[in-house]
């Protein structure tokens, strides 16, 4: 990693979930990482923290002969087994578009890139708008990320909502927040700009898990 870089911006990068990058790194709980570290992007991470009940063990059954007898024996009726369910520690799944959390639009403008198509426009949405316009959060959360390293994003911020989610916001002209800030939903975090692309937009993107998830699944109709 360079510096200025945070876990959560590596992540965005590789398209990867930021807390099993953390316990792939066995990093702290703050996610620390330091200017020439060399993280892992693949391997065997533990599995999420799940509390699960102990199970009971069984309990020893001794075989005992039948009592002897002038009649034939008979085969014993097998009996059909209970179906296996997967444990809790087994089961991983897959975080509702709702969540807990409550989501606005972050511009005001024209939609002018849809999710689904190619190059980085297609990780999100594109919104046409004007430099100096207003940049909103899209939930409330913290900002983890606010810098320019990553190619094709110009200026960038980055929000964590929860252990899910986290929202990005490219080509602002200007930042209104730095790393480490509460914000609210709605709340002005950047100036819309032109920083990383042809003509002043804001690019938005959803992550949930590290992988790129339509924004239009969040977001309230427009009017």
């Amino acid at each position: 990693m360079v510096a200025g870089e945070t876990l959560y911006s590596i992540a965005l990068r590789y398209e990867k979930d930021y807390v099993e990058l953390a316990e792939l790194n066995q990093l702290d709980s703050r996610f620390t990482i330091r200017p020439g570290q060399r993280l892992r992007l693949r391997g065997s991470a533990p599995p999420r923290s799940i509390t699960t009940s102990p199970r009971t063990a069984p309990r020893s059954v001794v075989s005992r002969p039948p009592p002897a007898s002038r009649e034939p024996a008979r085969a014993p009726i097998a009996k059909k087994p209970s179906p296996v369910r997967p444990s809790a520690a087994e089961v991983r799944p897959h975080s509702p578009a709702s969540s807990s959390l409550s989501w606005g639009w972050p511009a005001k403008g024209q939609l002018i890139g849809k999710f689904g198509t190619s190059g980085v426009t297609g990780k999100g949405l594109d919104i046409a708008g004007r430099q100096g316009d207003s940049v909103l959060a899209a939930a409330s959360g913290v900002v983890v990320y606010a810098g320019s390293g990553l190619v094709g994003y110009g200026r960038l911020l980055i929000i964590r909502h929860d252990e899910n989610y986290i929202s990005a916001y490219a080509h602002n002209d200007s930042f209104l927040v730095k790393e480490g800030d509460s914000v609210k939903l709605g709340q002005a975090i950047a100036e819309m700009g032109a920083s990383g692309a042809d003509r002043e937009k804001l690019h938005f993107e959803i992550r949930e898990r590290g992988k790129p998830v339509d924004p239009l699944r969040f977001l309230p109709a427009r009017e």
